[in-house]
């Protein structure tokens, strides 16, 4: 916490307003637009939620298709199966570890030849960076398929001057406890569609009509963001440049302090800035190291960390969605999950804390060579 949430949580309480609407929603969404540079948004419960509704507002339904990150987390395509629909994962290029435009294209070319046109392509910003839009954009445009931003994960960060959550037709933050600002729990759907907005912010309150009386006449979803968690999200935003800067340090210090090992640090695209969210390292294929030995030594010393998202496509879940690679036969997504390590990365995180981090992959690798 940066120290200003309690003075915007204060007000809540001061005037009375808790519920899932109020000044602080009102202005959370304001700052924010303001912020990426977008024109409307829409604070939500979740990122998930903000997902949801963009299907949905695209008219995905049972049977239809919808394209998706292949490494991410699962809020990214849960909400695919919430509309019955089916996904089509798309898997990793190895420059920035997001979308692959060359495993797009694929995947764009078997749906045409077999009558499966998504209704939408879901491109994750993995690990607080930004996918290579100029390349995958032109591929969607083509067909004529619409894309939703994932930037749940990348919020603050860039690609060629330009903020994330600005290249989706709808685009979604996160702001659960993990992410770099939170509201406990949360989310943000962006949007330049003004009419996209309006009709999601309508289905995410319990699609009201404008009655006296309840009046419903389509589904909706109890989906909007408390005051209270707003008044949080405001005063988040105000330190969120200094969160990016703090997690940079983290990055910056990894990169150092383990540039003798058989490690590497997650590459930083040439095309962009990213908010430096998780400093994710893999280990070496020839190294005789494993991650899980890693990550079980950090455990001994109290030290969270963790493999890499878990491909989509791996899932048990997923099993049976098409899947298409990067490469000819080789899984990008499944080497980096095999390989790879997130590493403790908080705002927060002191000096003394990262050396002891260090000093413990150190050890990790002595105790292999001894």
């Amino acid at each position: 916490m940066s120290g200003n949430e309690m003075k915007y949580i204060q007000e809540a309480f001061d005037t009375n307003w808790i519920a899932p609407l109020g000044t602080n929603v009102d202005k959370f969404e304001e700052e924010l637009c303001e912020y990426v540079g977008v024109n409307h948004a829409l604070a939500l419960s979740s990122g998930t939620a903000g997902i949801h509704l963009a299907l949905k507002y695209y008219g995905v339904g049972p049977g239809d298709y919808v394209f998706c990150s292949d490494l991410t987390f699962t809020g990214s395509c849960n909400p695919i199966l919430y509309q019955y629909a089916n996904p089509v994962f798309i898997d990793s290029e190895p420059e920035t570890w997001n979308m692959s435009p060359v495993a797009l294209e694929k995947a764009f070319e078997w749906a045409q030849s077999e009558d499966k046109m998504p209704k939408a392509v879901i491109i994750v910003d993995l690990y607080g960076q930004s996918a290579d839009y100029d390349q995958l954009l032109p591929i969607c445009r083509k067909y004529g398929v619409p894309v939703i931003e994932d930037a749940a994960e990348a919020l603050g960060a860039t690609y060629k001057g330009k903020k994330c959550g600005t290249f989706g037709d709808i685009s979604i933050f996160s702001f659960n406890g993990n992410k770099i600002i939170t509201t406990s729990g949360g989310g943000m759907v962006v949007s330049n569609d003004e009419a996209a907005i309006k009709k999601m912010r309508f289905w995410s309150t319990q699609s009201r009509e404008i009655a006296k009386h309840y009046e419903h006449k389509e589904i909706g979803y109890n989906y909007r963001i408390s005051n209270i968690s707003a008044g949080i999200g405001r005063g988040q935003l105000q330190a969120l440049e200094g969160f990016i800067k703090n997690r940079k340090e983290n990055y910056n210090t990894y990169k150092e302090g383990l540039k003798e090992l058989p490690l590497q640090i997650m590459p930083i695209s040439e095309h962009g800035s990213p908010n430096y969210w998780l400093s994710v390292v893999t280990v070496n294929i020839s190294s005789s190291i494993t991650p899980e030995y890693i990550i079980d030594l950090l455990g001994t010393k109290n030290i969270e960390s963790r493999p890499l998202w878990k491909p989509m496509h791996m899932q048990p879940l997923f099993s049976e969605a098409p899947m298409f690679y990067h490469m000819e036969s080789e899984c990008i997504g499944s080497q980096l999950f095999e390989y790879g390590i997130c590493l403790p990365s908080g705002s927060s995180l002191t000096k003394v804390q990262q050396s002891l981090v260090l000093q413990t992959i150190d050890e990790a690798f002595l105790s292999v060579h001894q």
